[in-house]
């Protein structure tokens, strides 16, 4: 029999890296209530934004779904302070080439390397629902 916690630790280990975004003179740019806000929104994607030491820079930490939820929430504030920080983190994750693979693509993708992975399992390697889980794993059986 297969062990199933061997077949997806390269994969964990590749999801449970976290990047870092540096956001220099971020209160400087956006002010201090923008950044309080920033924090509290980062903290619903599991990122974190700190300060770097006691210097006047910034950094963002989180792993790359969350950061993208992240930007793509940040983006939908209406105002137009977040700009700096909405830029800076299009510009991070481009250089980065963090992927944006769909949630159905992710399941795919696992299900086809590791056509033993559980479904909860999968549900914890891509953040999806059960039925998501039950739907790829059906439509994997077809193929």
């Amino acid at each position: 029999m297969v062990n199933v916690t061997s077949l997806t630790r390269p994969l964990n280990r590749m999801k449970e890296t976290p990047l870092t975004l540096p956001l220099p003179s971020l209160i400087h740019r956006i002010g201090g209530e923008r950044v309080k806000q920033a924090k509290a929104l980062a903290l619903e994607f599991h990122c974190e934004l700190k300060r770097v030491r006691r210097s006047r820079h910034w950094q963002l930490i989180g792993l790359p779904d969350g950061l993208i939820q992240f930007h793509e929430a940040i983006q939908q504030q209406e105002d137009e302070s977040f700009g700096y920080l909405v830029k800076k983190l299009e510009e991070s994750l481009r250089d980065l080439n963090v992927p944006r693979e769909s949630v159905e693509a992710k399941l795919e993708r696992i299900i086809t390397e590791q056509p033993n992975v559980t479904l909860t399992e999968l549900m914890r390697l891509t953040d999806c629902s059960m039925s998501q889980a039950r739907r790829a794993r059906f439509d994997a059986e077809i193929l």
